[in-house]
């Protein structure tokens, strides 16, 4: 669809009328009065020519910007879509048909050529529903601050007699933890033997000798 973009520079006419609509987005209306200047000859002079009104309408964060920054009698910029409509007044008030020139702004300011103005930056929030928003992070929690019942130490190796236990690294390690029924039975043998030798004969020239036991 072709657009029909227009730049007018002019003054308003009227205060600006900031309202919502019922879908929730705001709109900013004001009157935009626009004179031709030409050069009179005659005079030789600049005079003014025809007035021409438009009405302008800006929406969202630029009708905001408009209501908070525009006054009546600012000299204005204005750049938008041209939009014509046309209707008829009703019977009492005479039937006559009417023209309307309106511009949808995509950009207002003031003219500088006038006068000055100081610009302010605004920084708005963007709207964001509940489940539009990114989850929050899980808390992180600090391990000396857990009970110690309450820790997973994982599985502790435990040595038998005669096994490989092993360590945490992997690694295996001698069994350390022997148990009673595996060294009483090595102790009473080594016992018997120790006995044996030591109260045995021992035999010195022909006549054979019992040892002393100490």
């Amino acid at each position: 669809m072709n657009e029909t973009m227009v730049t007018l520079v002019g003054n308003a006419a009227t205060a600006v009328e900031h309202r919502q609509t019922t879908a929730g987005v705001t709109v900013a209306r004001f009157r935009l009065a626009a004179t031709s200047r030409r050069w009179d000859k005659a005079q030789e002079r600049w005079t003014d020519g025809e007035t021409s009104f438009y009405t302008v309408r800006s929406w969202r964060g630029l009708a905001d910007n408009v209501a908070a920054s525009v006054a009546v009698g600012e000299p204005l910029v204005v750049q938008g879509r041209l939009r014509l409509r046309e209707g008829e007044q009703p019977p009492e008030k005479g039937g006559q048909r009417w023209f309307s020139a309106e511009v949808d702004a995509v950009a207002i300011g003031h003219d500088l050529s006038r006068g000055t103005a100081a610009f302010r930056r605004v920084t708005r929030v963007s709207r964001m529903s509940t489940t539009d928003q990114e989850p929050s992070p899980a808390p992180r929690v600090d391990p000396e601050q857990v009970p110690s019942e309450r820790r997973d130490l994982g599985p502790q190796p435990r040595a038998s007699a005669g096994r490989l236990g092993s360590r945490p690294d992997g690694r295996p390690e001698v069994a350390v933890g022997v148990e009673k029924e595996a060294v009483e039975p090595v102790a009473e043998a080594v016992t018997k033997a120790v006995t044996k030798a030591v109260t045995g004969p021992i035999t010195r020239g022909n006549s054979p000798q019992k040892a002393a036991v100490p």
